[in-house]
């Protein structure tokens, strides 16, 4: 077997790399909107109410897409499903870029929020059965990398189309998500199944010819039984009752409140919003206001990959309150700069950026990555699958409440006298032409205090319940949570 000539090292990296554009897919449609919402405001006069509701409905669709992705990947396989979410991806932008209605829109940003949900779910799934044991941690963080970069290549796309006094400027922006989807659908049509779908078919001889080429020869046995024993045991069907096991409620728990905290730290505002909050910072038009959000989205992917080099080596719970302490930190100054904006003068905008950057920076070393990580590994192997979900499930649902409440929560807290007027350009339909109209914006800094204070209360949980999984086995995770241990306690035996 050790003469295997179909062998090639670097043929998953190559495999994962492309089935990852699915995650940048994931962050492009994620992060389209943002440039495109000063100028559909302009192009419709949309209240701050309906951008929520344009930016919830992807959000919306993404859930129902993370809800009945699992069944289907087992029935189609996982290739064939990817395939069908680069056809919705493209369908979707084609559909976002031609709408004649915000309420249109609305249902074509629905089909991307669909094609969101199924890849965050499917993608990763794809990368981890193809993955060597040995190279399944880096390559299926790929994933996570790819998604920063996504919302990145999404803020450059938005730049390169803003212009300030070109109205649609928001219709090549979403039309331009096709690229990604028909990347993605190409590159997919190349790529094989994963063995483990297609053992679970009863498909051995394919499955081992994939092995063949992504596998050490002297492993490809090895993998093959281990699959054939992983199958064995899913044949006794988890029940979904089985994850409110009382000795699993502190794991279930962990997971959906970690993904709260995630969201509830405001993460989702500065992705989707942050061109407008930068204009309400005092930065003059969309497309200066998009410059700064092209910065965020550069520290976003810089700090990604600095997170993927400290988890193994830090820690979870270390890098966990290094993170948050940091994030309340850059909140609570962020929400200064806006208190005190009028009296800041142009200096204001500029501590918004750098203060943003911070926040941005200590979000992607910690909760950001870690939230996918812990979920993936508090849970034992018979019920992974469906803890997962749920904690992905709780991320999306917690995503679109911060994303349909910010504005709702910016009017509510905004302290009389202490409101930001601007003066923007809105189209006029009628007199085929700009005109100056006065926006009163609230003011943003009672929304990011209430994100700080969440964010200390989640520094308080951490202490009680974040366990620190570097270096533990999942065999031995599943011991400590049926003897009744304290999640705070949870370390290697060898320790």
């Amino acid at each position: 077997m050790a003469h295997n000539k179909d062998y090639n090292k670097d043929m998953v990296v190559i495999i994962a790399a492309v089935a990852a554009v699915g995650g940048l897919l994931f962050g492009f449609d994620t992060g389209i909107i943002s440039g495109a919402i000063p100028f559909l405001q302009q192009n419709f006069d949309l209240s701050n109410s309906m951008l929520e509701n344009i930016t919830t409905s992807a959000l919306l669709g993404a859930v129902i897409g993370a809800m009945f992705t699992g069944r289907l990947t087992d029935i189609l396989g996982r290739k064939r499903i990817i395939l069908f979410t680069a056809i919705i991806f493209t369908i979707g932008a084609l559909w976002s870029g031609a709408v004649t209605s915000p309420t249109e829109l609305m249902a074509a940003r629905f089909i991307v929020g669909l094609a969101i949900g199924i890849s965050s779910f499917s993608v990763p799934l794809y990368i981890s059965e193809i993955s060597p044991a040995d190279k399944r941690g880096q390559l299926v963080s790929l994933f996570q990398l790819l998604i920063t970069i996504g919302i990145l290549a999404s803020y450059l796309t938005d730049l390169a189309f803003a212009k300030n006094d070109v109205v649609t400027s928001w219709r090549p922006m979403l039309y331009s998500g096709v690229i990604p989807g028909l990347l993605l659908f190409v590159g997919m049509i190349f790529l094989p199944e994963t063995p483990r779908w297609l053992m679970s078919k009863g498909r051995r001889q394919e499955a081992e010819k994939i092995l063949r080429r992504v596998e050490k020869p002297e492993k490809v046995e090895i993998a093959l039984n281990e699959i054939q024993n992983e199958l064995e045991k899913d044949k006794q069907k988890v029940k979904f009752s089985e994850i409110f096991r009382p000795w699993l409620r502190i794991p279930l728990m962990i997971a959906i409140v970690i993904m709260f905290f995630q969201q509830f730290v405001g993460i989702n505002t500065v992705i989707y919003y942050s061109p407008k909050i930068f204009m309400i910072a005092g930065f003059d038009g969309a497309r200066a206001a998009i410059w700064g959000s092209v910065s965020v989205g550069l520290v976003n992917v810089l700090f990604t990959i600095l997170a993927i080099y400290l988890v193994d080596r830090w820690g979870r719970r270390k890098l966990y309150f290094v993170g948050l302490t940091g994030i309340v930190i850059a909140l609570i100054a962020l929400g200064l700069s806006f208190a005190f904006n009028s009296s800041l003068g142009q200096s204001g905008k500029w501590l918004t950026i750098v203060f943003t950057w911070i926040y941005i920076a200590f979000f992607a070393i910690s909760i950001g990555p870690l939230g996918w990580l812990i979920i993936s590994e508090v849970f034992p192997l018979r019920v992974r699958g469906v803890g997962t979900s749920i904690g992905s499930l709780s991320n999306w649902l917690f995503n679109g409440l911060v994303a349909f409440t910010f504005f709702k929560i910016v009017k509510l807290l905004t302290i009389p006298g202490t409101e930001i007027i601007t003066q923007e350009k809105v189209y006029d339909p009628a007199a085929h032409n700009f005109v100056m109209q006065t926006i009163n914006n609230g003011n943003p800094a009672g929304a990011f205090w209430l994100y700080a204070f969440i964010g200390i209360i989640g520094i308080i949980w951490g202490y009680f319940y974040l366990p620190e999984t570097k270096g533990v086995s999942l065999e031995e995770i599943e011991e400590h949570w049926r003897k009744g241990g304290k999640p705070r306690e949870l370390k290697p035996k060898q320790e």
